[in-house]
């Protein structure tokens, strides 16, 4: 089956310093894909190339068997969304009007929110737990809560592909939990995820692939369980993590000495 998204060879550079080098993946429908990577290694980098946003300077980017470059900024707007970092906004848009502008890639130039329109931004809202805030001002409203109103604006855009920067920064542990639940639950209706993240267990949590990026190259490529472990985590964030699996169920990273003076060994013996 032809992937939904393949990087052939793909490099690129602001200026002379080289920040992607010779990337080659591809990305199946309906898969999880978490990118992983010390800060500055090239990850937003790489989704702005994925989105059309920069021009790879060497290689290409082909979504469903076309290459980017050949396909309009509208036509791929309502194929994927894009949810980047944490968004400012020097307007006090309110919050369903944020998520109303995900609606906008299938308007005309002169058009009118239709009650079609409305009821996929509230849905959008609803899903993402923050409907109470529809009437509330985008800037008024916290930096959590504002990721949220974003990711609800790409959810209600309707394209099947969201690609998305560090998606979790700035949520309480609460809301990420529940973004990564919505996450899980979308996949299995067929939408196909590309998100960075500094969190290994995110991606060990929902992801189906991951793909660790350390000085613009792909270091590793796999299964979560199978390239996230302790050689790769100390390869790519010179940190001694262990990954530890919970009751047979849940992995998690534990740092093999902590301040205390705890191995990781010790702190799962006190765990039991």
């Amino acid at each position: 089956m032809e992937p939904l998204i393949r990087l052939e060879n793909v490099s690129f550079a602001y200026g002379k310093d080289d920040v992607l080098k010779d990337i080659s993946l591809s990305v199946r429908r309906g898969e999880i894909v978490s990118l992983l990577g010390p800060n500055g290694c090239g990850k937003s980098t790489l989704i702005k190339v994925m989105l059309g946003m920069l021009s790879p300077h060497r290689g290409r980017v082909c979504y469903d068997g076309a290459d980017v470059s050949d396909l309009s900024a509208k036509h791929l707007a309502r194929q994927i969304a894009y949810v980047p970092q944490m968004h400012k906004s020097a307007f006090p848009y309110s919050v369903i009007d944020v998520a109303l502008m995900g609606r906008i890639p299938h308007k005309t130039f002169f058009f009118k929110y239709s009650t079609q329109d409305l009821d996929i931004a509230y849905d959008a809202l609803r899903r993402l737990s923050i409907r109470h805030l529809a009437e509330r001002a985008y800037t008024e409203i916290s930096g959590g809560e504002r990721q949220l109103a974003i990711i609800a604006r790409a959810l209600a855009q309707g394209a099947r592909t969201l690609i998305m920067d560090e998606p979790a920064s700035g949520l309480d542990y609460g809301n990420q939990l529940r973004l990564l639940e919505q996450i899980n639950e979308l996949s299995r209706q067929g939408y196909t995820f590309i998100k960075s993240t500094h969190s290994p267990e995110h991606a060990l949590w929902v992801a189906d692939r991951a793909v660790l990026i350390k000085e613009g190259t792909v270091m590793a490529d796999g299964k979560c369980d199978e390239v996230l472990n302790h050689e790769n985590l100390l390869r790519l964030y010179n940190a001694q993590v262990d990954v530890v699996r919970v009751d047979g169920l849940f992995q998690v990273c534990v740092p093999r000495k902590l301040n205390n003076g705890c191995t990781g060994e010790l702190l799962r013996t006190r765990n039991r």
